[in-house]
């Protein structure tokens, strides 16, 4: 929307528009949009900058190599494309668990998208991994479809803000679980059980037919790490106040950054696009 303004020829490519937005049910901390989902939030993004003139265009980024005149893209569409100026907006993807029977049943009781998947579990009895605000938001949009919500959390108090704590104790239909891990994810073609490191219940081991994890996220940066950008302990990307990175023509913007204290929200992200953005318009003048 910003570089259209400014008159710069610019394409958006994404593998999926609104990218980890699109998980969140509902959003009620956007300035002027009250009430709305994050899929709804992220396709009148993206509405927005097409009628302005916008070109966005539908592919992974798998890599991207820097030469004498710029920059070389390269999408998992075989396309390539070729720029003088980069703002990387990859984002974060999710962290997993890591324990047995979590790859073996991805698609088959096991997700990481609560907005996505949980209509299938309607009336059935889940699990969601986590003790942040995705965990709970998770927990909150899948009361509204399962029977039974349980919230595992590994600590004796959840990080999630008040807000939501609130609202998930005000549920019947959801149990907060401290002190528990899930260590293992049985079953025979699809999720049956979970096992847990401590008794709940007078058990470790329940009968689920889904799981959440919402365990936090990292960096996606795999598809330009051979750039040399400069990263940070946690593997997010090094930029100053014009959000420009260590290397020339390169910019970074939203969840992937070391900037905007590491406030990852989309108002933040959305400041940070129109700052690179200003400050790759200020070095045409």
């Amino acid at each position: 929307i910003y570089a259209v303004r400014y008159n710069l020829d610019v394409m958006l490519i994404g593998e999926e528009m609104g990218g980890n937005m699109n998980e969140t049910y509902k959003i009620e901390n956007y300035p002027g949009i009250p009430d709305v989902s994050g899929f709804e939030l992220g396709q009148k993004m993206k509405q927005h900058a097409e009628s302005l003139g916008g070109e966005v265009k539908q592919g992974k980024v798998i890599k991207i190599e820097k030469n004498d005149k710029g920059f070389v893209i390269e999408t998992s569409n075989d396309e390539k494309f070729e720029t003088k100026k980069v703002i990387l907006t990859t984002g974060t993807i999710f962290r997993r668990l890591n324990i047995p029977g979590e790859e073996e049943f991805n698609g088959k009781g096991v997700s990481y998208c609560a907005t996505c998947d949980g209509p299938f579990f309607k009336d059935k009895k889940v699990a969601v991994v986590g003790g942040g605000n995705s965990a709970f938001i998770s927990a909150l949009l899948l009361s509204r479809l399962a029977a039974e919500v349980a919230i595992f959390y590994r600590k004796d108090k959840p990080t999630a803000v008040p807000s939501y704590i609130e609202d998930v104790e005000g549920c019947e239909n959801i149990e907060m679980v401290p002190n528990i891990n899930v260590v293992e994810i049985k079953g025979d073609k699809k999720l049956e059980k979970l096992v847990l490191d401590n008794e709940w219940k007078g058990a470790k081991e329940h009968d689920f037919n889904g799981i959440f994890i919402e365990i936090g996220s990292r960096p996606d940066t795999s598809a330009f790490e051979n750039l040399g950008i400069e990263l940070d302990e946690k593997g997010f990307i090094v930029v100053k106040p014009d959000q420009s990175t260590n290397v020339e023509g390169l910019f970074a913007a939203g969840d992937i950054t070391t900037n905007s204290n590491g406030y990852r929200q989309i108002i933040t992200a959305c400041s940070e696009g129109a700052i690179a953005v200003a400050a790759i318009a200020e070095s045409k003048k």
